[in-house]
């Protein structure tokens, strides 16, 4: 399995922009918990996640 089960390409393109743009013009690094980059990369694998589960059932 890819770790981009489920998601639409213009969601992963979109992802990767915002995610390249927090990362030159974003804040400084945080924390785990407070950082929007590590934020953005749990909620994606939250949402593979239950893509997948929803593809086994």
């Amino acid at each position: 399995m890819r770790d981009h089960d489920g998601l639409t390409l213009g969601y992963r393109i979109r992802w990767r922009l915002t995610w390249l743009l927090l990362h030159v013009v974003g804040p400084a690094e945080q924390s785990d918990d407070m950082d929007p980059r590590r934020r953005m990369e749990r909620e994606r694998a939250a949402l593979v996640a239950r893509n997948r589960a929803e593809r086994a059932e």
